[in-house]
């Protein structure tokens, strides 16, 4: 359970997360997070997912990032604000050199805050600690993201890579006996 002022570090990735609101703050209703990305944040591999069952907003607070949205990708700048309805394709990226601030909420949260908190568990498990980059690629990394993603799909569905690959990676994974929760 996440807590209001918590940072989900995940700076391996190029994403830190601190909680505004959170799940219990809301009621439920939504989960609001201030989100730094860093540079170069998303620029190889961006996960395109989609929420099949929540909204999400996005909020550039400062700096410049681009949005995948359905099917290209658009720049936003502080000021903007994106909403990308329920069962949309959508991904991010910072393509600059400099940290992007944005206000992120998802409507409603459901357990989008322990997905991020998973997310965290993952990236020490693949970083070995945080002492190896993240390898998107590496088996290691597929399986492992693959469990991680079949346990929240209810909050976030990937796209790119296609859906059936990550399920498939899970289910393998959780056969060799996998798990980020250890």
């Amino acid at each position: 359970m996440a807590t209001q002022g918590q940072i989900l570090d995940m700076s391996p990735l190029g994403m830190i997360f601190k909680v505004v609101k959170s799940k219990t703050d809301t009621e439920g209703k939504s989960l609001d997070l201030e989100w730094q990305l860093l540079p170069q944040c998303n620029m190889v591999d961006p996960l395109l997912h989609i929420h099949p069952e929540a909204i999400e907003t996005y909020h550039v607070l400062e700096g410049e990032m681009e949005f995948y949205i359905k099917d290209k990708w658009i720049k936003a700048k502080a000021g903007d604000r994106l909403q990308v309805e329920k069962g949309v394709t959508h991904a991010f990226r910072n393509p600059s050199e400099y940290v992007v601030k944005v206000y992120n909420t998802h409507e409603p949260a459901f357990d989008m805050e322990n997905y991020f908190e998973d997310v965290c568990k993952v990236v020490d498990i693949v970083t070995n600690s945080r002492t190896k980059p993240v390898r998107m690629k590496s088996l290691k990394t597929m399986l492992v993201f693959g469990v991680l993603m079949n346990n929240y799909r209810k909050e976030i569905v990937a796209v790119n890579p296609p859906d059936f690959l990550v399920q498939s990676a899970g289910k393998v994974a959780r056969f060799l006996g996998m798990d980020y929760k250890r």
